[in-house]
């Protein structure tokens, strides 16, 4: 996810997103680069109106998530701990597999 930050904070930035610049960022917040997935991620990138791609990420999340606050139910406790590690696993993994699907 880290790489992703790092593409969207350059382009809220206004700067280009390019491999220097990609791995800049990370080195900057102390993360150990990837090459490979810095080269993925500018690839991927390449043409990709970010802007449009974010309105298209926003107008695509679930309204599921919501439904518990929206009836008045309050979430329960035991399955958010039974979930929670196992569902950020997945939760990464899907992220970083959708990033094509997300930016084109």
């Amino acid at each position: 996810m880290e790489y992703i930050y790092a593409a969207m904070l350059l382009h809220k930035a206004g700067k280009e997103i390019n491999e220097d610049a990609v791995k800049a960022v990370l080195t900057a917040a102390g993360v150990t680069v990837d090459e490979a997935r810095v080269k993925a991620l500018v690839a991927a990138l390449q043409g990709v109106d970010i802007e449009e791609a974010i309105k298209k990420a926003v107008q695509a999340a679930p309204v599921a998530a919501a439904a518990p606050a929206v009836s008045g139910e309050a979430p329960k406790e035991e399955k958010k701990e039974e979930k929670s590690a196992e569902e950020e696993k997945k939760a990464e993994e899907s992220a970083a597999a959708g990033l094509g699907a997300l930016f084109g």
